[in-house]
């Protein structure tokens, strides 16, 4: 297989970390990934990492689109977006 081909059942444990603010979103097997009818990958949702889980609360998530990300690497997926501009969910 192609060095530049990327599997997910490999990107699953790689770490989603924002370099603008240097936030942690743990791994991607922890979050979700939209993707198009083509295939392409559209958004990143991301559990808030500031908000605690909780059965009571509702959960909050950040979608981060596809511009935002940066660089897949080997074990990390970087991300440079100020969270001011990302669109938050409650769910």
């Amino acid at each position: 297989m192609e060095d530049s081909i990327k599997l997910y059942s490999e990107m699953e444990r790689y770490e989603i970390i924002n370099i603008n603010d240097g936030d942690k979103y743990n791994c991607l097997s922890n979050n979700d990934v939209i993707i198009d009818e083509e295939g392409n990958f559209k958004l990143l949702i991301l559990a808030d990492p500031k908000v605690k889980f909780s059965f009571f609360a509702k959960n909050e998530f950040i979608e981060v689109p596809w511009e935002y990300i940066k660089k897949i690497g080997t074990k990390t997926i970087i991300i440079d977006v100020n969270e001011k501009i990302l669109k938050k969910t409650h769910i």
